[in-house]
């Protein structure tokens, strides 16, 4: 699982879904075979393998155990070192049937606006996907037979989610299951910044005057095949995932003269993004929804929802609400325009490059596609010290 090759400060490691998924599938190979591997090759989201060493194995006729200790590199993660644990129960005369259930230390949705079902368990729909991938992959004779009763627990997730913004979300009693790709890169490191200013600084050589800045591999994809639909030969480099360091990719992105900067994001990035955040971590602000509200006053919305979205603890609650009004693309396009207006504000960027803002919702489907006026001409870089520097200086 560790790469103790790689350089402190950008090892990756793995995200609670992927652990997750490690440990079903080992599981579910007991309930299989009769016993519990100690070592398990996992399929992640990302259509990678990966090897992770089995704790805690055991299992009889319907029910097996397995835990997966999590690795999450360099990144500060309050989750390292968690023991991911998965208790498998067969469902007879439910065949196929994949059931999720929230153990101790994972979490209860109690509100809307997360994408889950209110009373569910917190294990987002990726991971539960590529969970159901991993037991059908490995057991799939078991599955034409019986369903499986999933049930994830996280000893410490109740102390470890106090490191989060779960309560707030409404996700009570533990923490939640994660990972869009079962990755985890060290996003808040300077090393990683510093490659977000490299990734920027490659796409200003590639040809093409243009840097797709996206936060994360769901608005990478929609970015590539938005894009390359219309230029169908821009390079993997035009492409850099900034994670939450918008206001870095920017910096070096106006420095190297970039003429268009797309930016690819769902609703609740931009949400910051137009309240004039720049570095987009949950940890560092909160959406403000009272923006959000005033948005949706903007386009017509009524007094009541406008209240119900501004008493809610996230931007995709409003977002949900307003496509269920029949108001969702001038929802997001008046949102877009809000946050292309914060960045271009003279103070901010101005016109030092035109800016594109692209908007997918959680299914994949853009919802948004506004763009600024052209950038001004503007001076070559001059030499001297690089952001990278400042970057590594300054951590």
């Amino acid at each position: 699982m560790k790469d103790k090759t790689a350089e402190r400060g950008t090892r990756t490691g793995f995200t609670t879904g992927a652990c997750a998924a490690a440990a079903a599938r080992a599981a579910v190979l007991g309930l299989a075979s009769g016993a519990v591997p100690a070592e398990i090759e996992s399929l992640l989201p990302n259509g990678t393998r990966v090897r992770f060493d089995v704790h805690d194995g055991r299992c009889d006729g319907q029910q097996a155990h397995a835990m997966v200790i999590k690795f999450a590199g360099d990144d500060p993660d309050c989750t390292d070192g968690a023991h991911l644990t998965v208790d498998l129960r067969l469902l007879p005369g439910q065949a196929g049937t994949v059931a999720y259930v929230a153990g101790d230390g994972v979490g209860t949705v109690t509100m809307k606006g997360l994408g889950l079902e209110v009373g569910g368990p917190a294990i987002n729909p990726v991971p539960r996907r590529n969970i159901a991938d991993n037991l059908r992959e490995a057991a799939p004779q078991l599955l034409l037979e019986h369903g499986i009763e999933v049930t994830i627990s996280v000893p410490d997730g109740q102390v470890m989610a106090k490191k989060t913004t779960n309560a707030r979300l409404g996700i009570l009693g533990g923490i939640s299951i994660l990972g869009t790709t079962g990755i985890v890169k060290p996003y808040s490191t300077a090393a990683w910044r510093a490659s977000v200013v490299q990734g920027v600084q490659v796409a200003a050589t590639a040809g093409h005057n243009l840097v797709a800045l996206t936060t994360g591999g769901r608005t990478e994809t929609f970015a590539m095949a938005t894009l390359r639909a219309e230029r169908p030969e821009l390079p993997s480099a035009c492409f850099v995932q900034m994670g939450d360091f918008l206001r870095y990719a920017l910096d070096e992105a106006a420095a190297q003269g970039i003429g268009l900067v797309v930016l690819a994001v769902m609703v609740g990035k931009l949400t910051k993004i137009a309240q004039g955040e720049t570095i987009t971590h949950a940890n560092r602000s909160e959406v403000d929804t009272d923006l959000v509200a005033e948005i949706a006053r903007r386009i017509g919305a009524t007094a009541e929802d406008c209240a119900a979205i501004a008493a809610a603890e996230t931007a995709r609650f409003g977002a949900e609400l307003m496509v269920e009004r029949g108001l969702g693309d001038a929802f997001h396009h008046a949102l877009a325009q809000a946050a292309i207006d914060t960045l271009t504000a003279p103070e901010r960027y101005g016109r030092a490059f035109q800016l594109r803002v692209i908007v997918t919702d959680f299914e994949g489907k853009q919802v948004a596609d506004v763009l600024s006026p052209p950038g001004l001409p503007r001076a070559a870089p001059a030499a001297g010290r690089t952001s990278i520097d400042h970057i590594l200086d300054t951590d």
